[in-house]
C-alpha cells in the first residue's frame, strides 16, 4: 500500500520562502510522477509542480522561476522550494503520487503567506 507523507507547511510572510517534503513509502515501481498541487478555499485542486522519475519537470505558469521541483529516487521523496511567496499562494499543497495512471495522494499541508 502506498502512502505519502507530507510536511513542511506553515505561516510565512510575503516574499518569504518554505521548502515542503513529501516521501512516498510502500510499492512503487518506475516509471512515475510525483507532485504537488494545491487547493486554496473555493477554488479547485490546481497542479502546482510535478516530476518524472527520469528528472523531467513542469511547472504551472503562477510558479515558474519561484518555486523549484526536485527528487531524492533513493529515498522516494519530492521537495518543493517556494520562494517569493505571496498572498496568492495561499493554499492547503498536497503531494501526488501518480503511478501508471493511479493517483495516490497525501493528506495535505497548509500553506499560508500573510503579514
Amino acid at each position: 500500500q502506498v502512502q505519502l507523507v507530507e510536511s513542511g507547511g506553515g505561516l510565512v510572510q510575503p516574499g518569504g520562502s518554505l521548502r515542503l517534503s513529501c516521501a512516498a513509502s510502500g510499492i512503487i515501481f518506475r516509471p512515475y510522477v510525483m507532485g504537488w498541487y494545491r487547493q486554496a478555499p473555493g477554488n479547485q485542486r490546481e497542479l502546482v509542480a510535478d516530476i518524472t522519475s527520469s528528472g523531467r519537470t513542469n511547472y504551472a505558469g503562477s510558479v515558474k522561476g519561484r518555486f523549484t521541483i526536485s527528487s531524492d529516487n533513493a529515498k522516494n521523496t519530492v521537495y518543493l522550494q517556494m520562494n517569493s511567496l505571496g498572498p496568492e499562494d495561499t493554499a492547503v499543497y498536497y503531494c501526488d503520487l501518480n503511478l501508471f495512471g493511479s493517483h495516490y495522494w497525501g493528506q495535505g499541508t497548509q500553506v499560508t503567506v500573510s503579514s
